[in-house]
């Protein structure tokens, strides 16, 4: 089970369903192929920290973490962008994924 997206996003593709529905179905063509889900998870993972996209990055967290993806794996995924990052920027994208894991832990708690 995918865990629930942010209000923003919901509230968003209440509003625009056609981009929602094109959105998916770009998704669902991405994922055809030999690629398992956690696999998945972490090349996404990879893609949104390269990219620089923090609100990605929380999201492709959450869904690792429900795909059952560890945390050493999620580290070392950061860690591999290190070399192609920079350290500030890796240490930027550190900051985005131990908020995401409070958030997320906390979420679970409840």
């Amino acid at each position: 089970m995918q865990p629930k997206p942010p209000i923003s996003y919901r509230q968003f593709t209440q509003r625009h369903p056609r981009i929602a529905e094109g959105w998916e179905t770009i998704a669902a063509a991405g994922r055809e192929g030999p690629l398992d889900e956690k696999t998945i998870r972490l090349v996404k993972l990879g893609l949104a920290i390269g990219a620089g996209r923090e609100g990605a990055v929380r999201a492709n967290i959450r869904k690792a973490l429900v795909a059952g993806k560890s945390l050493d794996e999620i580290d070392q995924v950061m860690a591999l962008t290190a070399g192609t990052l920079g350290l500030s920027e890796t240490v930027a994208v550190y900051t985005w994924i131990r908020k995401a894991l409070t958030k997320e832990k906390k979420r679970t708690e409840r």
